[in-house]
């Protein structure tokens, strides 16, 4: 796959085209790639308000009511609801592991079954999550398996 970039003026509007002989899973990576690396949640700490990019995100999670972002060194709280940031995040990464969690699959590190047909998913920061046995099928699906 040939890669070109061309420099424009700051009067044109950026575009990224892609050529290609058949839209295939490797052009469908590219684009959820590039829509993942712009898609920004606001995260309230304390007195202030982070613009947090999908890609820096490694789960959601909802507690007593809050929903809050786990970054890498970071929690966030988040004003949305569970259910909108799902449909946010829809089709970038992220899928529905357990009734409180989104999970971003490209921070996983890995996964392995755990009890009663659950999986247990090791992050890159070295945190555990359970995914429920409803969505370890979406979880395989995104996996390829």
């Amino acid at each position: 796959m040939k890669i070109s970039i061309e420099e424009i003026s700051k009067e044109q509007v950026e575009e990224i085209l892609i050529r290609c002989h058949e839209v295939d899973d490797e052009i469908h990576e590219i684009l959820n790639k590039l829509e993942t690396e712009n898609l920004i949640v606001l995260g309230h700490q304390k007195d202030k308000v982070h613009r947090i990019k999908l890609s820096d995100i490694y789960y959601f999670e909802a507690v007593d009511g809050k929903v809050f972002i786990y970054c890498k060194d970071n929690v966030f709280e988040v004003k949305q609801k569970l259910y909108e940031l799902e449909e946010l995040c829809k089709e970038k990464n992220c899928f529905r592991a357990s009734k409180s969690t989104i999970l971003n699959i490209a921070k996983i590190s890995s996964i392995y079954p755990s009890i009663s047909g659950r999986f247990e998913a090791v992050l890159d920061n070295g945190e555990r999550t359970v995914i429920s046995r409803k969505y370890v099928p979406v979880l395989k699906k995104m996996l390829g398996l």
